[in-house]
């Protein structure tokens, strides 16, 4: 039996949907405010979660950014009698499943709770087929030919099958997490996990817990003990993105991390011993950044035993047709099309644009084109969709 966890500050409202999804057939549990919506998520297992926006103690949106790192995969629905236009596209942009307003539509309600438990048994069955296929997944590919690329490729091969720290730096959209992944499926890891932390978008006052994980009553919340991603890494490859963005307290226990290989969960004084590959990557300058005061010298040096530094797109222009031949069949794959043609001017006016954003600014021009464009994209087409600067 499927079970929801409804939150609203409101009794009446929460008994009253509790009524309707127990004749439904659904197990449900309740929770007054963020907090205990969290606390409750640490310790118990959820298959879609119903939660108000305005509440004491913790509203529906902190708590919303909380639950994309505690449970990423977990469908929230979110309601509210104070929305708007704005505040539903907010609230989808941080994550939501959903956004309803009260009164809530009864038909439209079990629908979009349906829809969610679809997409959430999806995502395990997804899951589980990722596992079963690691160590043959031929997804992760390094597209180009360019002088760069093809030095980058020539110094992973020799790099992946060592247990040495990477640090992987580069503007942001030029795929230094896709160079993260490529060095963990062609390293001695790969039937164990590759664990990705995104440091810049974990609060600070949570990164440790998230981390190095947590005992039971260490904080507020923390309703039960907690692996972090060390321990989730273990056999395997730990992905720190952004870890320019680390604060300097994280920093020195990371550093102790990778010094003695223990690690040790906040509230608790029992040291774990950990075996995981430390892989790193950041868009900043960690020289400037030491100068700076804002990280540490000695970190950095035990983080960049190699260095692998991701080009701009600007700086390979020369793959940009092996990128747009990519990125323009999948799409085509994922919209249940054929591939656009692009005309010779077309893609030269590509070549000559000045991508700011890299790769990830060129998948989304592709996919850009591809909607709004007849089956052959013209150079005429760029100038409109692309250029921001047409007269």
């Amino acid at each position: 039996m499927a079970k929801i966890l409804i939150v609203d500050d409101e009794l009446p409202i929460r008994r009253t949907l509790r009524d309707i999804l127990e004749f439904e057939q659904y197990d449900v549990d309740e929770a007054s405010d963020g907090l205990e919506c969290i606390a409750k998520v640490q310790k118990e297992k959820y298959d879609v979660v119903i939660m108000d926006i305005k509440m004491p103690k913790m509203d529906g949106i902190e708590a919303l950014e909380r639950l994309q790192i505690l449970a990423p995969e977990l469908p929230v629905v979110m309601v509210s009698g104070h929305g708007n236009i704005e505040t539903a596209v907010d609230a989808v942009k941080k994550g939501a499943f959903d956004y309803i307003s009260k009164p809530p539509d009864l038909n439209r309600m079990l629908i979009t709770i349906r829809n969610a438990m679809d997409k959430s048994e999806l995502v395990t069955t997804t899951q589980k087929l990722q596992k079963q296929v690691r160590g043959g997944n031929k997804g992760v590919n390094i597209i180009g030919e360019s002088a760069p690329i093809v030095e980058i490729k020539r110094m992973l091969d020799k790099v992946a099958p060592t247990d040495s720290r990477v640090l992987i730096t580069g503007p942001n959209g030029s795929g230094k997490e896709l160079v993260a992944r490529w060095i963990h499926e062609k390293s001695n890891r790969i039937n164990g996990p590759i664990v990705e932390v995104n440091c810049a978008a974990i609060p600070s006052e949570l990164i440790e817990s998230e981390l190095f994980g947590h005992k039971k009553g260490s904080f507020t919340g923390a309703v039960a003990d907690k692996p972090g991603k060390f321990e989730q890494a273990e056999g395997g490859t730990l992905f720190l993105d952004e870890i320019g963005d680390m604060s300097l307290d994280a920093q020195a226990k990371v550093l102790r991390a990778l010094q003695e290989k223990k690690i040790t969960r906040v509230g608790d004084s029992k040291e774990i011993k950990v075996d995981v590959r430390v892989l790193a990557a950041t868009n900043k300058d960690l020289r400037e950044e030491i100068a700076n005061g804002r990280f540490r010298e000695d970190l950095y040096h035990r983080l960049a035993v190699i260095v692998v530094r991701v080009p701009s797109l600007n700086e390979r222009r020369e793959d940009i047709p092996l990128l747009l031949e990519h990125f323009n069949r999948r799409t085509a794959e994922e919209y249940g099309h054929a591939p656009k043609t692009f005309a010779p001017e077309a893609i030269k006016a590509l070549q000559d644009y000045n991508w700011t954003g890299n790769i990830r600014e060129l998948a989304n021009v592709v996919e850009r084109l591809f909607i709004l464009c007849d089956q052959k994209v013209t150079h005429d087409d760029v100038m409109l969709y692309v250029y921001p600067n047409r007269g």
